[in-house]
Formats: C-alpha cells, sequence, structure tokens
C-alpha cells in the first residue's frame, strides 16, 4: 500500500468514524422462525435515525448467519445507517460491511486490520484501559467499555465505572467511545456527559412496545447528555 493510499484508507475510515455517534443498536439473539419478526421492529427503530445497527446473534447457526447479516444490512443502508457485523471478520469482509467488532477472544486486532483497511474496526475492552491502549495501537477505530450498568443480557459481565468513559475519551481523541451494558432512557444520557459518543444497547430498543418512539426518546437523552459534555469537546 503506497502512502497515498494508506493515507486515503485512513481518511475514508475518519469519516466513516465521524458517523458512531448516538444510539447504537445491537440485533437480539432470536430464533430463525422471529428472525422476520425482529426485522419488522428493526426498520421501526431505524426510521428514528438511528446511526448504527451491529448484527449480533449467539444463537443463529452458521448456515443462517450470512443471510440474516444481508438483510441487516439492506435495512440499514436504506435507511443510511453503519452496518457493523459482530465477531466474524470473514463475514465482514464477504459482505464489504462498515466494520467489525471484536471480543476478547473474537481474533487479532492486527490481522483483521490487515484484512479489513477500509472497514472500522471495534473491540470491546471491558473496564480494561491498558487493553484499549493495545488494541488502539493495532488498529482499532472503535473501543467500547462496558458493561457500565447491570445488563439483563450479560448479567455475570464485569462492571466499568462510568469514569473510565471520560478517562477514554481524553487519552484517545481519534478513537471513538462506545458505552455498553444496561443501557436505557434513564441512564443513557450519564453515558453521553461522560464522554461516549455512541451507547450500545438491545433491549431498551427491541423490547419497547413502539421501537421507533424507544430509539427517538433514547437519541435525545443522549444528546441532553452530549450537551452537557460540550465545554469539553474543544480538547476531547
Amino acid at each position: 500500500m503506497t502512502t497515498m493510499t494508506a493515507a486515503a484508507t485512513s481518511t475514508d475510515r475518519a469519516a466513516l468514524a465521524r458517523r458512531v455517534q448516538g444510539v447504537y443498536l445491537l440485533t437480539p439473539d432470536v430464533a430463525v422462525a422471529d428472525f422476520d419478526v425482529m426485522l419488522v421492529r428493526l426498520r421501526s427503530a431505524l426510521t428514528a435515525g438511528v446511526a448504527l445497527v451491529q448484527y449480533r446473534s449467539k444463537i443463529a447457526p452458521p448456515q443462517e448467519r450470512s443471510w440474516q447479516a444481508r438483510a441487516i444490512q439492506s435495512l440499514a443502508g436504506q435507511h443510511g445507517a453503519l452496518f457493523i457485523v459482530n465477531d466474524d471478520v470473514r463475514l465482514a469482509q464477504e459482505l464489504d460491511a462498515d466494520g467489525v467488532h471484536l471480543g476478547r477472544d473474537d481474533g487479532d486486532v492486527a490481522e483483521a486490520r490487515a484484512r479489513l483497511p477500509h472497514a472500522l474496526i471495534g473491540v470491546s475492552c471491558y473496564d480494561d484501559l491498558v487493553r484499549a491502549r493495545r488494541v488502539v495501537e493495532a488498529g482499532a477505530d472503535i473501543v467500547a467499555f462496558g458493561s457500565v450498568f447491570a445488563s439483563t443480557i450479560k448479567p455475570a459481565a464485569v462492571r466499568a465505572p462510568i469514569a473510565l468513559l471520560q478517562q477514554a475519551r481524553q487519552e484517545f481523541p481519534a478513537q471513538r467511545i462506545v458505552a455498553i451494558g444496561g443501557i436505557g432512557e434513564t441512564n443513557i444520557r450519564a453515558v453521553s456527559a461522560a464522554g461516549a459518543h455512541a451507547a450500545a444497547l438491545i433491549s431498551a430498543a427491541f423490547d419497547a412496545p413502539d421501537p421507533a418512539a424507544a430509539a427517538q426518546r433514547l437519541q435525545h437523552e443522549f444528546n441532553l447528555g452530549t450537551a452537557l459534555h460540550e465545554p469539553q469537546r474543544t480538547t476531547v
């Protein structure tokens, strides 16, 4: 890769990363028979202007993952949202996804960067700032911390203090900081006020009677927190 091409790639990723803002939807685990119902709820939430959706399924059979991901990617594209694949670099590469998100056991970040030079790479850093430093050095564009609150999806997850979001925002000015875990309408403002660029969530949108209305309220609360953080924006 030439220097000029490398610089262009970095610029392209930076433009994508700036779109990681506000409500960050993760798809819930659903049986194959219920997938179409989930898509209807996802479409509803996306009409609220959600910036990003991540295909996450811990229970889908391997043979189902590609078509499920393509269906979600299509919906995201129709609504101008970024599309991220969870855990699976090969699938992200196959679909030319906007990015991939990796957990602790989902492969090497530097290898993922080499395979996906134009895509965003997000990495779960739990409550570990040292891990965040390592993955940023390896090429991560997005660092996620959590669970910031008690989570019904992962009740045993390690807890990350909200103060860690502020520290990460200061230390990694070129990366996007994402909060995850137990986030809903009553607490999403706290994570954006602390400096998170986005709040990753599932239940607060997908379990709501009206996902579009819920997503709108969540985004509104997030924006209020961002306004509280605004005085620091010149440096973080």
